[in-house]
């Protein structure tokens, strides 16, 4: 479909039309004349390359950002250069990538922030709690209203966002991955609440890089790339490999294509690089959150560990990184003892680790891309006590060029790039450096499709160069997809331990909800 098919046409009342959006950031351009026509009542998919502009448009919609040119209509009025307050007033809400909650703050005190409920005067809290403990039931969107948010999990924080969007009543809902943090079960509760809020006549517009839920959920799709709109489709008639052309200009190889290839893989060695044996570590509140687990990584092997979010994988990943101490157990890399190593010790072990949240973990947001690409690192760009600038630079612009990091520009602060990007920052970094384990926590959150080959490709070069790879994803088909072997984590246990001919979805997902325990007692 041709640029001129851009603009969809439709007989149902237009809920959202944009028009030849502008909106640069000093030099970088992320909007290009990007229009959008979302009809009322339908669930429509924005999708494209890290960096093609689609939160940037959202962000436009939603008043966060003020466009350089264009018009913007929401139900037939006029609302170009409205604010943020204006755009939920009219009930346009938007759940960002990269969440924006107060972490000191409970649920319930997040959730009605800036709505916030008076009794006497003061904060009625157990009004708000029980509101949404009932919005909580209602949506399927389970989690604790009086937790503190810090302590809360990466796909339990995702859940709040959620909720707090719906419980200021929004009936345009802008969702920016919200799946990536998501278990199937869960996935599927958050299509089942979309799918309500379509039957009422309510509009969702879905930012994803997950061809499968597009597919799944969507009644129509808008594909953009490089700032621009390049098509528009409708749902039934089209194919994941169709849009995915669309998004990145050429055939894309899809992750489930690689499945029945690596069901047959297995290591080329006996020796175990990670060898992790009765390891046990807490969470932020001091219970167990891994209890006893033992496991050994070979030479040349993928070992994926598969689960809902909150189950022990971050308190795992974190303890194996050296950045949460263990309370029992031991943890080998090589011949190396390394239980006691420190986070620098353990990557002189051979140790690299892809963090599951890259802004908390993976970048320091105010620091150029080139210095995000040596952090950890530092002592092998130095000459005596300075940095060698030409060598970050140097290695700067062929990680970029190999990663394909948009924008190409080594000076730009990494808070200046898209969620994708950032991600391939880390991900060039990581896997740019000497090692023999890999912990890759969600390695592909919020990339795109080409990315999302590309690493895959890199992951699977690294395996078969004898690496050993510890792989977490809340994406079964990734999971499926690279791993040898596969684990699946319930309340801080290995559930079951599988090699690949043995595992499927099917298989996997009543392990993941503690459903196969129940069932064998």
């Amino acid at each position: 479909m041709s640029m001129a098919d851009a603009t969809p046409h439709s007989t149902v009342p237009a809920a959202v039309r944009l028009t030849d959006i502008h909106k640069s950031f000093g030099l970088v351009q992320a909007n290009r004349g990007a229009t959008l026509e979302v009809a009322r009542g339908e669930i429509h998919a924005l999708v494209g390359e890290n960096g093609a502009g689609k939160s940037t448009l959202m962000r436009v919609l939603s008043g966060m950002y003020t466009a350089d040119s264009g018009r913007m209509e929401v139900n037939g009025r006029d609302v170009t250069g409205w604010t943020t307050a204006d755009a939920i007033d009219a009930g346009v809400g938007m759940v960002h990538q990269h969440f924006m909650l107060v972490p000191t703050l409970t649920v319930a005190e997040n959730v009605m922030l800036g709505r916030e409920l008076t009794k006497h005067g003061q904060l009625d809290v157990a009004r708000a709690e029980r509101d949404v403990e009932a919005l909580s039931r209602t949506t399927g969107l389970a989690v604790r209203p009086d937790a503190r948010v810090a302590d809360l999990s990466v796909g339990e924080a995702q859940r709040v966002e959620i909720l707090k969007t719906l419980y200021r009543g929004a009936r345009i809902l802008i969702l920016d991955e919200p799946t990536a943090v998501l278990s199937p079960p869960e996935i599927d509760e958050l299509w089942q609440v979309l799918r309500q809020m379509r039957a009422r006549g309510e509009t969702i517009v879905l930012i994803t890089h997950k061809l499968d839920e597009v597919m799944e959920i969507s009644d129509s799709i808008t594909v953009m790339r490089h700032g621009r709109t390049i098509t528009h489709m409708r749902t039934a008639d089209t194919t994941p490999g169709d849009i995915a052309r669309a998004m990145v200009g050429r055939d894309v190889q899809l992750a489930k294509d690689h499945v029945a290839e690596e069901r047959a893989a297995t290591p080329h060695a006996t020796d175990a690089l990670l060898d992790v044996h009765d390891l046990v570590v807490t969470d932020a509140r001091r219970l167990t959150a891994v209890d006893g687990v033992s496991f050994s990584i070979m030479a040349g092997e993928i070992f994926g560990i598969a689960g809902v979010e909150g189950n022990g994988q971050t308190e795992l990943l974190e303890a194996l990184a050296g950045l949460r101490a263990a309370r029992g157990g031991t943890v080998h890399i090589g011949n190396a003892e390394a239980t006691d190593f420190s986070v620098k010790e353990r990557g002189h072990a051979g140790l690299s680790h892809i963090p599951e949240d890259r802004h908390l973990r993976g970048l320091i947001l105010d620091y150029s891309v080139a210095e995000n690409l040596i952090l950890g690192q530092q002592d092998r760009f130095s000459r005596g006590a300075q940095l060698d600038h030409d060598r970050i630079m140097q290695n700067a612009r062929t990680q970029i060029a190999e990663y394909d990091i948009r924008p190409a520009d080594p000076l730009l602060p990494a808070r200046a790039l898209s969620g994708g990007n950032q991600q391939k920052i880390v991900i060039a970094r990581e896997m740019g450096r000497s090692f023999q384990v890999l912990l890759a926590a969600q390695p592909t959150r919020g990339v795109d499709v080409g990315a999302i080959e590309f690493i895959h490709a890199r992951l699977r070069r690294a395996r078969d160069a004898g690496k050993a790879i510890l792989l977490v994803s809340a994406d079964l088909a990734e999971i499926l997809a690279l791993s040898d072997r596969i684990a699946v984590m319930y309340e801080g246990k290995f559930a079951a331990v599988l090699p690949r001919s043995e595992a499927s979805e099917e298989v996997l997902g009543p392990y993941m909800t503690g459903a196969a325990a129940e069932h064998a007692a």
